[in-house]
């Protein structure tokens, strides 16, 4: 298991015990480059594949000083520019999982953790951590077939859902120039940053015209659903150029009203719901009043939103259930393209 913070540039490599009780941690924060080098050359592999537990406890590693730091901010709203953006290499050959109890046709990661503060999250993982997997799928002998040019496939084995439940993906590399490929995809992966699920809600914008004008005399198709309707993607968090460090002003609101009588929070989903309303508004900037403005990594929400050439209006925000007295809460900002037409922003 092979952790990184890409803000300082900081390596962990741990490795799963056969007993799956604990993990051997080989390279910890304070190691240099070198020495995480040396300890990932000499990995051995042995014992059974307790996969799910090395996960679990590579997450409980990353997690060790957040409650402390504050940096999740529980109970009072999430803020994109507290954050350690990490990332987690799995390397694995792609074959069955295996424990004391035989094969296991699925991932599992354990739902207890030792960690102070874990049970305000729902899932191990947090909204700054993503999973990605290089399975080695490369075969003994040299294929006669031609090597097919293009992107690399996702696998089919159990780790994939997990990955892209995180924000990540798997590999499947089968020869060393997809290896390659895939080593220069996750180096563009290393990106400051959180994952957010944006949801659709209510009907489709109206359809606009060649001239870039609303046409009312196209219908509307309001009930299909599309992939630009649901998106799990992340928002750039730039850090500050004189400081290097993100600044910000204000959180995306929590999924609950604050109650005073309730002796503890609700666990919170580690990437948050935000919905967005297709009803076209005026962008609002308050004079001396600061905002935070995140620019949104591609996807077919930008790429509609992007299609539709409208830079002067946008689409407002919720999070459902942030209000006392509104089911989809009140708008906290708005998702606008940008004058260039070049990405689309969300402006908080």
């Amino acid at each position: 298991m092979l952790l990184t913070d890409s803000s300082a540039q900081r390596f962990l490599s741990s490795h799963g015990l056969q007993s799956g009780a604990c993990d051997e941690l080989l390279a910890g924060w304070k190691e240099n480059h070198a020495t995480f080098m040396n300890e990932l050359k000499n990995l051995q592999a042995s014992g059974l594949t307790t996969l799910g537990q090395a996960l679990r406890s590579s997450f409980d590693l990353l997690n060790l000083n957040r409650l402390v730091s504050g940096i999740d901010n529980y109970g009072q709203g999430r803020n994109p520019f507290f954050l350690e953006p990490s990332i987690l290499i799995t390397i694995t050959d792609g074959n069955k999982l295996t424990n004391t109890a035989g094969v296991q046709e699925e991932l599992h990661l354990p739902l207890n953790s030792p960690l102070p503060g874990s049970e305000l999250t729902k899932e191990p993982f947090r909204w700054d951590q993503r999973l990605f997997a290089l399975v080695l799928r490369l075969p003994g002998a040299a294929s006669a077939e031609p090597e097919q040019l293009g992107s690399v496939p996702t696998d089919e084995s159990a780790i994939t859902q997990m990955c892209e439940v995180t924000g990540g993906r798997s590999y499947c590399v089968r020869t060393q120039r997809m290896l390659n490929q895939c080593l220069e995809s996750l180096v563009q992966k290393v990106q400051s940053g959180v994952v957010i699920n944006f949801e659709k809600s209510g009907p489709d914008p109206a359809p606009i015209g060649e001239d870039g004008l609303v046409d009312s005399s196209r219908p509307i198709n309001s009930f299909a659903s599309q992939p630009w309707h649901s998106c799990h993607k992340l928002i750039y968090v730039r850090p500050n150029p004189k400081t290097g460090v993100p600044v910000g002003h204000w959180p995306i609101p929590e999924s609950f009203w604050p109650d005073q009588n309730s002796p503890t929070l609700p666990p919170r989903t580690a990437h948050p719901v935000v919905r967005f309303s297709c009803v076209d508004c005026e962008p609002m900037v308050i004079d001396k009043l600061p905002f935070d403005k995140y620019e949104l990594e591609p996807s077919p929400l930008t790429q509609y939103i992007l299609e539709r050439k409208s830079p002067h209006t946008c689409w407002q925000v919720f999070v459902s259930s942030s209000g006392k007295y509104s089911e989809l809460g009140h708008p906290f900002g708005y998702l606008k393209a940008s004058t260039t037409l070049t990405c689309v922003n969300l402006f908080v």
